[in-house]
C-alpha cells in the first residue's frame, strides 16, 4: 500500500510542511558532523532557520524506491529517489525549476511521482506565493502539470484525492484553481480523472456553489456531498447521500450554531455502509457506522474517553484496498489506534527497538471533572509512516518535541537509518515538554503543553517565561516538533515556555471550543493570563520576567495583554497580528459558509481601539507577502501606538507570507534572531 492513509493530499498544507525527508545512511553519518561537546550547546537562529536536510519521504506501492526533498547548500532543494535494494549507492538527483522551490513529494504510482513546488508571485500591488503540482517520471526526464500538459507556465494548484491503486494510469485529482501566463487567477474546484502518463483527464464532477465536501466509495462513485441550507433564516448543513437507486436524498442536517457536527469520513466496503464522525450529544468526536438503507447510525465503532476521534485508516494497497487499519484521534498529538494485527505488531516492535518511555499524566476531563491518568510518550514517539504493497518494507519515524524528525526503514525485522532531518540540532540542550492542566478564573480546565528548560543548564527556576497562545483560534497545539522555534529555539536558552490551550481552542472537547464564542480578548485572554499566574503560583516563572509571543489570533492576543492593564507581562511580542477585529470579521465573513458557521465566535475586543491603554512595550512584525492578515494590520497598531507616544517596534519581513509553507528558511531566522534581540534588550526594564 504506497500510503496507509487516505485521502492523499499534495496540496501544501500548513500541518504538514515541514515533515523530514530521508537520505543514505553514509550522507547521514556525513550531515551530522563531529561529535557534540560534553557541555550541549543551544541551536543558533540559522540552525532552527536551515531547510530540513531531508523532508516529505515518500514509499512506492511496490517497495522499490524511496523519495524524499533533500536540502542542497548553496542551492533550491531537490528531488532524490532512492532504489531501496541499493540504498547505498547515490540517489537519482531531480531539480524543480528556476524560480521554484520543491516542497513536497508522493509517489502516485510506483514509477510516478507528484511533486508540488513554491513560487513567488506579484501582481501590481499583490504579493504573495502560488504552488502548482506537477508530475514526473523517476528520472525528472518527464514533466507534466495538474492540466495534463507540458506547459510550465500554468500555475495549477492540485490534490490528488486517490491514486486508485487498482487503476494502473489514473490518479483523482481536484484543481483548486489556477494562474494562466497573464497573471489572471482562475478558480476551478472540479473533479477530474487524470492519466499521468499520456495527460489525457475526464471530469468526473463539475465544481458547484451550491454542494462541496465531496465523498466516494471504493468504487470511486461520488456517494455523498453536502450543502447549506437556510430555514427561518436559521443555516443549517445538509448530508446528501446517493442511495443504490441512484437518486441524492437528505440524510441528516445539523446546524453551525449547534455545533454538533456530523460528517461522512469513509465509507466501508459494503455499499451500504458509511463511517459517521460526531460529536452530537457529547463532548467529544466519536465514529459509528452509518446504515444507509436503514437511515440509522450504529453503536460507535471508535470513541476514547477523553479526547476527539479523527478519522478511519483504510488500506489503498491494491490487495486489499479499502480495508479498515485502524483510527485516528487527537491526544496530546495526533495518534493511530490499529486494529491490523499485523501493523500494530510492527509499530510496537519499532517503539521498543528505539527505546520510546511514557510518562503518567494526570487528567480531569474538561466537561464532566472525571480524573483519571493514563501515560504520554516521553520526549519522542515512532509511528509508521507508509508500508509498501507487500507490508514488507515500511518507513518509520522518530519524532517529539524534542526530538527533530528521524527516518528509517524497517525491513525483515530491521530498521535501518535512514536519515535525520535536523542532524545539526543537538537536541541534549532542548527543553522537556509536558501535557498539563490548570483551572481558569471561572473554574473552567485548561489544558497547556508546558516546556522547561534544562535543570542541568539553567538551575532550578523560576525561570524567565514566555506564553505563546496558537493561531486559529479555532486549533490547537500538539506534542510536535516546533519547525519555527518559537519553543524550542527559547526554552534551550533558559526560558520556560508555555502554550495555553485556551477556551475557543479546537480538539479538546465541544465544551473548551464553545466557551470561546464572543470572548475575543475577554475570557479566552483570561485563559492565558490565568496560565501565567499557575506558573508563578508553581514557582515555575518569575513573576517579574514574563512575556506574550503570538502569531496571526496569537498576535491579536498579544497586542490584547499590551492593552490589559494586570502587571503580568513586561512586553507583548505581535506577529501578524490583527489589530481590528472588524476587519477580521469583514475579511473572515466574506465566504458564506465560514459567515454562517463563525458568527457566534467573532466578538470581542479590538486592540486598537485601546492603544492609549497599552502601558508595556510592544513588538511587532509582519511578512510583507500576507496575504491572509495584511500586514496594514500590524501597520494601524503601529501607527496608533506611535500617535499615543507608546514605546513599540514594528519590523516589516520581506517575502515572508503567512502560512507556515509560505515561509522560508532565512524568515525563520529573522523572526527568532528579532524575537530574541527584542526579549533581552528592550522587553520592560533591563529585558526580559
Amino acid at each position: 500500500m504506497k500510503s496507509i492513509i487516505r485521502p492523499i493530499c499534495l496540496a501544501v498544507a500548513a500541518a504538514t510542511l515541514f515533515a523530514g525527508g530521508m537520505m543514505a545512511p553514509a550522507a547521514a553519518r556525513q550531515a551530522a558532523g563531529p561529535p557534540s561537546a560534553d557541555v550541549p550547546r543551544p541551536p543558533t537562529a540559522e540552525e532552527f532557520g536551515r531547510e530540513p536536510a531531508l523532508q516529505g519521504v515518500s514509499l512506492s506501492p511496490d517497495g522499490k524506491y524511496i523519495a524524499a526533498v533533500v536540502a542542497v547548500p548553496g542551492q533550491e532543494n531537490q528531488i532524490a529517489v532512492w532504489q531501496t535494494a541499493n540504498m547505498s549507492s547515490p540517489p537519482a538527483r531531480i531539480g524543480c525549476g528556476p524560480r521554484n522551490t520543491c516542497m513536497g513529494v508522493s509517489f502516485l504510482k510506483s514509477d510516478r511521482l507528484g511533486v508540488q513546488v513554491r513560487q513567488p508571485y506579484t501582481a501590481g500591488t499583490l504579493k504573495t506565493h502560488i504552488f502548482r503540482f506537477m508530475i514526473t517520471d523517476l528520472t525528472g526526464s518527464q514533466w507534466r502539470n495538474a492540466e495534463g500538459g507540458t506547459d510550465q507556465s500554468v500555475f495549477a494548484n492540485a490534490a490528488v484525492l486517490d491514486t486508485l491503486p487498482k487503476d494502473p494510469q489514473n490518479v483523482l485529482i481536484t484543481i483548486f484553481g489556477r494562474t494562466s501566463p497573464n497573471g489572471s487567477y482562475i478558480p476551478d474546484g472540479s473533479l477530474y480523472k487524470l492519466n499521468i502518463y499520456n495527460g489525457t483527464r475526464s471530469k468526473i464532477r463539475v465544481s458547484s456553489d451550491k454542494y462541496f465536501n465531496e465523498q466516494w466509495d471504493l468504487s470511486r462513485e461520488v456517494r455523498a456531498r453536502q450543502s447549506l441550507e437556510f430555514e427561518s433564516g436559521n443555516a443549517y448543513f445538509v448530508q446528501w447521500i446517493r442511495e443504490s437507486n441512484g437518486e441524492w436524498k437528505e440524510h441528516f442536517r445539523w446546524y453551525p450554531k449547534d455545533r454538533e457536527e456530523a460528517d461522512i469520513v469513509g465509507f466501508s466496503s459494503d455499499p451500504n455502509i458509511a463511517y459517521v464522525a460526531t460529536n452530537k450529544g457529547r463532548d467529544n468526536v466519536a465514529i459509528f457506522e452509518y446504515d444507509i438503507s436503514a437511515r440509522q447510525l450504529k453503536e460507535p465503532i471508535f470513541e476514547t474517553k477523553f479526547f476527539d476521534a479523527g478519522t478511519v485508516i483504510e488500506s489503498t494497497s491494491a490487495n486489499d484496498e479499502g480495508a479498515l487499519l485502524g483510527f485516528s484521534y487527537r491526544a496530546e498529538t495526533t495518534k493511530i489506534y490499529w486494529t491490523d494485527p499485523q501493523i500494530d505488531a510492527l509499530v510496537k516492535g519499532a517503539r521498543k527497538a528505539l527505546g520510546v518511555k511514557t510518562v503518567p499524566v494526570q487528567w480531569t476531563d474538561i466537561a464532566t471533572g472525571e480524573k483519571a491518568r493514563f501515560n504520554t510518550p516521553d520526549g519522542f514517539d515512532v509511528n509508521l509512516s507508509e508500508i509498501s504493497d507487500d507490508r514488507k518494507i515500511a518507513i518509520v519515524t522518530k519524532s517529539g518535541p524534542s526530538q527533530p524528525t528521524e527516518y528509517y526503514m524497517l525491513s525483515e525485522g530491521k530498521l535501518t537509518l535512514l536519515g535525520r532531518a535536523r542532524p545539526w540540532i543537538d537536541s541534549r540542550a532542548l527543553g522537556d515538554m509536558r501535557l498539563v492542566q490548570y483551572p481558569a478564573r471561572d473554574g473552567l480546565i485548561i489544558p497547556a503543553l508546558l516546556t522547561t528548560p534544562k535543570k542541568e543548564l539553567y538551575g532550578p527556576g523560576p525561570y524567565p517565561t514566555i506564553v505563546v497562545p496558537h493561531g486559529g483560534p479555532w486549533a490547537r497545539d500538539n506534542m510536535n516538533w516546533d519547525f519555527s522555534g518559537w519553543v524550542q529555539y527559547f526554552a534551550a536558552r533558559g526560558y520556560v515556555v508555555l502554550q495555553p490551550q485556551y477556551r475557543g481552542s479546537r480538539g479538546w472537547g465541544q465544551k473548551l471550543w464553545r466557551a470561546g464564542d464572543a470572548e475575543w480578548g475577554q475570557k479566552m485572554q483570561d485563559d492565558k493570563d490565568d496560565g501565567a499566574k499557575w506558573l508563578i503560583a508553581q514557582g515555575i516563572a518569575a513573576p517579574d520576567r514574563i512575556a506574550m509571543h503570538g502569531y496571526s489570533y496569537g498576535g491579536y492576543a498579544a497586542m490584547v495583554a499590551a492593552v490589559r492593564p494586570n502587571g503580568l507581562y513586561q512586553c507583548a511580542v505581535a506577529g501578524a497580528g490583527v489589530a481590528s477585529l472588524e476587519k477580521f470579521r469583514t475579511q473572515a465573513l466574506g465566504n458564506r459558509i465560514q459567515r454562517e458557521y463563525q458568527r457566534p465566535s467573532l466578538a470581542g475586543m479590538s486592540p486598537v481601539d485601546h492603544v492609549k491603554d497599552v502601558s508595556i512595550p510592544v513588538f511587532l512584525y509582519h511578512g510583507d507577502r500576507d496575504t491572509n492578515v495584511e500586514i496594514q494590520e500590524s501597520e494601524r497598531f503601529y501607527s496608533g501606538l506611535r500617535s499615543a507616544g507608546k514605546t513599540v517596534k514594528f519590523q516589516p519581513i520581506p517575502d515572508m507570507g503567512h502560512e507556515a509553507n509560505k515561509w522560508g528558511p532565512g524568515d525563520i531566522t529573522a523572526v527568532l534572531t528579532a524575537v530574541e534581540n527584542y526579549l533581552t534588550t528592550e522587553c520592560g526594564p533591563g529585558g526580559l
